[in-house]
């Protein structure tokens, strides 16, 4: 599951990019550009990281940020498809749905956490 999560977002990193690139040359669509460059991208860069967690705090932590990012790359994204500028429907689903997978991931994670610390602190379960 995690290789397939790497493959998308890297995937939406490029498509988006691919969009910041057609994007008109405004002073409002350099700011919107870089501003979803850096949060589109950052969303596959700190799912790596998500990856690499030695606990599950490190872990949530993470993928806390992730879900930020991929919540922000669906606003930017939002905001071009209101001004008109480019059609980013398709963008705008992947980041709703990365960022579903997400909070679905985060409520699993502590969820589970939860369950360990309460058997960690009643023994008798």
């Amino acid at each position: 599951m995690q290789n397939l999560i790497k493959q998308r977002t890297k995937r939406f990193a490029l498509d988006v990019i691919e969009i910041i690139e057609s994007l008109p040359n405004s002073a409002s669509a350099r700011i919107i550009s870089y501003q979803l460059a850096k949060s589109s991208t950052s969303v596959g860069a700190n799912y790596r990281a998500v990856c690499r967690a030695r606990s599950d705090k490190e872990f949530i932590s993470k993928l806390q940020i992730v879900l930020e990012e991929a919540d922000e790359s669906g606003y930017w994204l939002e905001l071009i498809q209101a001004k008109g500028w480019v059609d980013v429907s398709k963008q705008l689903q992947e980041a709703n749905e990365l960022t579903a997978i997400f909070v679905t991931s985060l409520k699993t994670i502590k969820n589970r956490s939860n369950s360990n610390n309460e058997k960690d602190n009643n023994p008798s379960k």
